[in-house]
């Protein structure tokens, strides 16, 4: 068994089950990633992936273990290469990052300054994605850290620490009958069409659960990840937008912010890397610049804790900074 084969079959089991993709993104032959895997196969005497003729099909139940071990050895071999690179140049090398629009477009652009201008040799790489892809991105090692408010509780091998809380404002055009009520109510709101995030987008499960214990039922008639889309979207009169407060502190012209962080129970924004991934000092600074709570201590201490349960009780006494 070579670690070159285990590398094969995860990035093809990343690749949809194609090969083709997988060799181009290897910058190999398609016949020798194949070869390689049915070398592996036979060795182990057990299919990894079913076939249909020479397209791979689905992966086997076998080769669902199989993989999920091989993905394990490669992670370790990345963390034995970031302690050498620790050691031989602690201030050169990468950090992957995976959040959503929100946090790319709001909370994170000051950070990543700084972090750019302490750690010039860092390579620094994002992607934006749903919660869900963030969550697996960090969980199958794509990434080193996901930052994101919905879906990191349902990847249990990813170490979550909260950052810091924040709450919502309504925009409306301006003249808006909203910008003349003397208090803002969910009932008010609710009279309007509602344009806001996609579900499981930016704390849009607070949204919901809001309107629900108040028996509303409110008209969502246009739903984006981008709060600035929502943003054109109210502009053109399709409804009353809600959106992240950290997203209200630049406003176009020809609309108006009201604050509605009285109407909702605030959300937790959250970082969340692998377990037994490798933190290398810029990765703790940058934690640190990000949420200045989670020093390094801290978050040895997280990563300490054998379960999610006190993890998160290392977090209780912690009052959070609000956004």
């Amino acid at each position: 068994m070579k670690l070159q084969q285990l590398r094969y079959i995860w990035e093809v089991s990343k690749h949809d089950l194609n090969v083709s993709v997988t060799a181009q993104s290897l910058y190999t032959s398609q016949p020798g990633i194949s070869k390689q895997i049915r070398l592996l196969e036979d060795e182990l005497g057990v299919e990894i992936f079913s076939r249909s003729g020479k397209h791979l099909t689905r992966v086997t139940p076998a080769g669902e273990d199989i993989l999920k071990i091989a993905g394990e050895i490669l992670s370790k071999v990345e963390s034995v290469k970031q302690v050498a690179l620790e050691f031989s140049d602690e201030e050169k090398g990468s950090l992957s990052l995976a959040t959503t629009h929100t946090q790319a477009r709001y909370a994170l652009p000051p950070i990543i300054e700084k972090f750019i201008h302490n750690y010039p040799d860092v390579s620094l790489h994002m992607h934006q994605g749903t919660p869900i892809q963030i969550s697996e991105m960090a969980a199958d090692g794509t990434v080193d850290f996901a930052i994101a408010t919905e879906a990191l509780e349902l990847f249990s091998d990813l170490i979550m620490m909260p950052c810091y809380k924040w709450n919502r404002c309504v925009v409306v055009p301006e003249g808006h009958p909203l910008t003349k009520v003397s208090e803002l109510t969910l009932e008010e709101v609710a009279r309007y069409p509602i344009v806001t995030y996609v579900f499981g987008f930016t704390g849009r499960s607070k949204l919901d659960d809001a309107f629900l214990s108040k028996g509303l039922s409110p008209k969502v008639v246009f739903t984006a990840a981008d709060a600035d889309v929502i943003k054109t979207y109210v502009r053109l009169g399709l409804g009353v937008g809600i959106v992240a407060k950290m997203a209200c502190n630049e406003i176009a012209d020809g609309l108006v912010t009201l604050d509605a962080s009285h109407l909702f129970e605030p959300s937790v924004t959250k970082i969340g890397f692998r377990k037994g991934t490798f933190i290398r000092g810029y990765m703790y600074e940058f934690i640190e610049t990000f949420a200045p709570h989670l020093t390094r201590d801290v978050i040895e201490e997280a990563i300490s804790r054998g379960t999610r349960e006190e993890v998160d009780e290392l977090f209780n006494h912690i009052e959070l900074p609000c956004h």
